[in-house]
């Protein structure tokens, strides 16, 4: 699926994950973090064998390494020891999303593109089933790399528990294993966070730049997404029908409720998050931006 004008793409699924552990080794170097997800992730090099040992959210505390909730609203899981990290997150149609992040968690980083093979199983199951993760290239990726992988889970397994294993994911030529457990929550419609609005927001959206004017900002009522879009639910329609309008970011259906002025014009979006790359990409160029009824599916 092509993505345009994206770097983060936040899908606002609401992801509660326990994931097995294998070699993430605390650091007496991390210290001050905070947020800890109630389980956390991690995985090790595909080289390196398990050593057993699950590290729950209450170790990683005593031991000051506890991870962030992701950008998208899943959950950070380590890979090694904390060379590299995923974000690991799931929505209510069963899409998989596995975005590739730095040692530093914030940051985005692309890597080789390749096809991952993994497995899933279901809460209790016995047997396991294949599934695949195909590179989907964000906007800003380096030709050849991709920072964001997709799967679709089969049907039996939406809303369920699963276990999601990948032996092999490669980062700048080292092969890593990942695994990560899903709870039922993490198929369950989201609203905007109840959260304080940031400069950055603020910043973003209270103030003109390239194609984005004051009348623009006027237009939306001068607030923030997080202030328009408060309580509304975003789901996400990833097999939007001929005609519909889509998003500019996801090219999933886009939800007229997730509607902003840009350029004297009122473009749709899946979730806020996507608002705020269209709008950056906006303000960063003067360049004409392609009218919002392009934005159909063929």
């Amino acid at each position: 699926m092509k993505i345009r004008n994206q770097r983060w793409k936040w899908l606002v699924p609401v992801v509660a994950v326990a994931v097995i552990v294998i070699g993430c080794q605390p650091s007496s170097k991390e210290e001050g973090k905070e947020g800890l997800p109630e389980t956390v992730g991690a995985s090790g090099p595909a080289e390196e064998p398990n050593d057993g040992e699950v590290i729950t959210a209450a170790a990683n505390a005593e031991a000051g390494h506890g991870h962030k909730p992701g950008a998208h609203g899943g959950i950070i899981v380590p890979l090694g020891r904390d060379s590299y990290h995923v974000e690991a997150v799931i929505d209510s149609a069963g899409v998989v999303r596995l975005y590739t992040l730095g040692q530093d968690e914030s940051r985005v980083i692309d890597v080789e593109r390749q096809t991952l093979k993994g497995f899933i199983k279901g809460a209790g199951d016995v047997d396991s089933e294949a599934i695949e993760f195909e590179p989907s290239p964000q906007d800003g990726d380096t030709e050849g790399k991709t920072s964001l992988f997709l799967g679709q889970l089969p049907q039996k397994y939406i809303g369920r528990e699963i276990d999601v294993t990948i032996p092999n994911i490669r980062v700048a030529g080292e092969r890593f294993r990942l695994g990560f457990v899903s709870g039922e929550s993490a198929h369950e419609e989201s609203a905007m966070p109840a959260k304080v609005v940031t400069e950055e927001e603020r910043e973003l959206y209270l103030t003109a730049g390239g194609r984005y004017t004051a009348a623009d900002i006027e237009a939306n009522g001068g607030v923030t997404p997080l202030q328009k879009f408060k309580g509304i639910k975003s789901t996400h329609d990833m097999k939007p029908k001929a005609g519909d309008r889509i998003c500019p970011i996801t090219e999933t259906k886009a939800n007229p409720l997730f509607s902003w002025v840009i350029d004297g014009k009122s473009y749709q979006f899946c979730c806020p998050p996507c608002v705020d790359e269209f709008l950056k990409a906006a303000k960063a160029s003067d360049a004409p931006l392609a009218p919002p009824e392009s934005y159909v599916k063929p």
